[in-house]
C-alpha cells in the first residue's frame, strides 16, 4: 500500500531526495508526495515544478499542512538549527520521520528528539546517505574478513574546495558538522568499533570562504586500540579528493587503499622474514547487496521496511547519535584544546 508524505525544506537537498524516490521504481510504488513546506512558498512551488510533482499543495506552515493532509510520514530537509523543532511537530501529529543529517545540534537536543520518537511509538532516521555506497560496504565486509588480520587503525583524508553559498559559509564549525559526520560516521560503520575519545584541531585557513571552521584534524581513540586519523578541508583548492575521502585501512597483515571512487588495491605479508617483508595482492570483493548501495534510496528503502514490517533501519536516530557524538566531541575538543571523552547517547 502506498505511504503518503510531506516533505519539509524545499533547497537544493531536496531534490535529491525526490530523484532518489523517482529513479527507483519500488520507491515510487510505496511513497506519493502529499505536500510541500518552505518558509519561502516560491521555493516549494519551484520544486514541485522541477521534480514534477503537477498541482501537489504548498504551504509555509508545517503544523498546518500536517493538519490538513494527515500524512504517514515527514521528511525533513531543514536547515539543522531548525531541525528540532520540525521534528517534534512531525511526532506531535503521529508521523515517522526522516531527517536530514546533522539529525541535531546538539547531543542534548539530539537524546530529547529519540525520548519524543519513542514515546510517540514512531520512527526516526537519519540520512547518512553515503554509508549507503559500494566503497563503504566493500570495505566493511573486507575487513571483518579478516583478510589484512587484526583492524589496527583507518586513516581518512577530506581535500575539495566547496563553494556552496548559503548558509553554510556563515556555519560554526562547519565542516566537522556538516561534512565530516559522513566521514566519521564511516568509520564507525566499516570499523565496527565504538569511539572512545577525540583530540581535534580546527582552523580556518588563509583564503577561506567561510567564515569559520573549514579544516579540521582530528585523532579518534576507538575500541580495542583502534585509532582513527581525519585530516580535512573545505576550502583546499587544487587537488579535490573524492566526496568519500581517501582511505588507508591498516591491520596487523596489510593495508587496504581505497581512493574514495573506483580504485581499491590491497596487500598482506607474503613472508616471515625479511626487513622489509614480501608483499601480495589481495582482491577486495564487491559488495553483496547492490540494494545496499544505492545512497539516498537505499536510506528511504530501509526507512519504509521499518516502517512496514518493524525491521530497525541501520540509520536509525539511537545509532546515528554515536556518530554525531564523535562530531560534538571534535568540535569541544578543538574549542578547548584537549583530550575529549566521548559520550554516546
Amino acid at each position: 500500500m502506498q505511504k503518503t508524505a510531506v516533505l519539509c525544506g524545499c533547497g537544493s537537498m531536496a531534490k535529491g531526495w525526490l530523484k532518489a524516490i523517482a529513479d527507483h521504481e519500488d520507491l515510487a510504488s510505496r511513497v506519493r508526495i502529499v505536500g510541500l513546506v518552505d518558509l519561502d512558498l516560491a521555493n516549494a512551488r519551484r520544486l514541485a515544478e522541477d521534480c514534477g510533482l503537477g498541482d501537489v499543495p504548498t504551504f509555509t506552515d508545517l503544523d498546518q499542512a500536517l493538519s490538513e493532509l494527515k500524512p504517514d510520514f515527514l521528511f525533513d530537509i531543514v536547515i539543522p538549527v531548525a531541525r528540532p523543532a520540525v521534528v517534534e511537530t512531525g511526532l506531535n501529529h503521529g508521523c515517522h520521520v526522516l531527517s536530514e543529517k546533522p539529525m541535531a545540534n546538539s547531543l542534548d537536543e539530539s537524546r530529547s528528539l529519540i525520548e519524543k520518537a519513542s514515546a510517540a511509538g514512531r520512527v526516526h532516521a537519519i540520512v547518512q546517505n553515503r554509508r549507503y555506497i559500494q566503497g563503504v560496504r566493500r570495505l566493511r565486509a573486507f575487513i571483518g574478513s579478516g583478510a589484512i588480520g587484526e583492524l589496527t587503525g583507518l586513516h581518512a583524508d577530506f581535500f575539495i574546495g566547496a563553494h556552496f553559498g548559503g548558509f553554510r559559509e556563515d556555519m560554526d564549525n562547519v565542516l566537522l558538522l556538516d561534512m565530516a559526520i559522513h566521514t566519521f560516521d564511516a568509520a564507525r560503520f566499516m570499523s565496527g568499533k565504538v569511539p572512545e575519545a577525540v583530540y581535534c584541531h580546527e582552523t580556518n585557513p588563509r583564503g577561506s570562504w567561510y567564515r569559520t571552521g573549514a579544516s579540521a584534524f582530528a585523532i579518534f581513540e576507538m575500541s580495542d586500540g583502534v585509532r582513527f586519523t581525519y585530516q580535512g578541508s573545505w576550502c583546499a583548492e587544487g587537488a579535490n579528493t573524492s566526496w568519500e575521502s581517501a582511505w588507508r585501512i591498516t591491520g596487523s597483515k596489510g593495508t587496504v587503499l581505497w581512493d574514495g571512487l573506483d580504485d581499491f588495491r590491497a596487500h598482506r605479508v607474503a613472508a616471515d622474514e625479511g626487513f622489509l617483508r614480501d608483499q601480495e595482492a589481495i582482491e577486495v570483493p564487491e559488495a553483496a547487496d547492490l540494494s545496499e548501495t544505492e545512497g539516498h534510496a537505499s536510506v528511504i528503502r530501509a526507512f519504509l521496511n521499518a516502517i512496514e514490517n518493524g525491521a530497525a533501519p541501520e540509520t536509525r536516530a539511537e545509532d546515528n547519535i554515536r556518530s554525531l557524538a564523535m562530531v560534538m566531541g571534535a568540535i569541544e575538543s578543538a574549542r578547548t584544546g584537549q583530550r575529549v571523552m566521548i559520550r554516546e547517547g
